[in-house]
């Protein structure tokens, strides 16, 4: 989930018209698609907001209050849906270990007691997680790439501490070393 201000978390994007109702794609950004539900509201920007009327999540489908029609549909194609960090602690409840995507943004990528860099991002290719991290300025004058991507999973990540903002990593630096 990427920011659009400090407030909103960008989670889905909405893709093209598909059928004779008004319903849409929808590319979910986010590791809870339960809070997709018929009723609830979402940010299109900092003060506009749509409502789900029907949910399919079998077919990645959505339908939006008032959008009746694919020409109505078509005037919401490639907008982003926005939630806000505090409902998204409300709403969506972790398991021991994970963590929300924008509390990993910002962390600094340790490796035997050396800064790697900063994690700007998380990115899901396919069923795996991957922190999107931007090299330390120092690494990048030795001449290593200036970002690159971490598997967050074991053997690779060893411990996060949110609090501390720290990621400890282990075989980073050789991933860091092949890109």
């Amino acid at each position: 989930m990427s920011k659009q201000s400090s407030n909103l978390l960008h989670i889905a994007t909405i893709g093209k018209s598909v059928g004779l109702k008004g319903e849409m794609k929808l590319h979910i950004k986010s590791d809870f698609p339960e809070q997709f539900k018929k009723g609830v509201s979402f940010f299109i920007n900092e003060n506009e907001s749509i409502t789900l009327s029907e949910v399919n999540h079998e077919r990645a489908l959505v339908k939006f209050s008032g959008y009746n029609s694919p020409e109505d549909a078509k005037k919401l194609t490639n907008k982003k849906l926005y939630t806000t960090m505090e409902r998204t602690r409300n709403e969506c409840h972790l398991e021991d270990g994970e963590y929300f995507w924008f509390d990993i943004e910002g962390c600094s990528v340790v490796e035997d007691g050396k800064v790697l860099g900063v994690v700007e991002e998380v990115d899901r290719i396919s069923v795996t997680n991957y922190l999107c991290v931007e090299t330390d300025e120092a690494l990048v004058k030795e001449g290593f790439a200036k970002s690159f991507l971490i598997p967050f999973n074991k053997p690779f990540t060893i411990n996060t501490d949110i609090k501390a903002k720290i990621i400890t990593v282990s075989g980073a630096m050789d991933i860091l070393e092949a890109s």
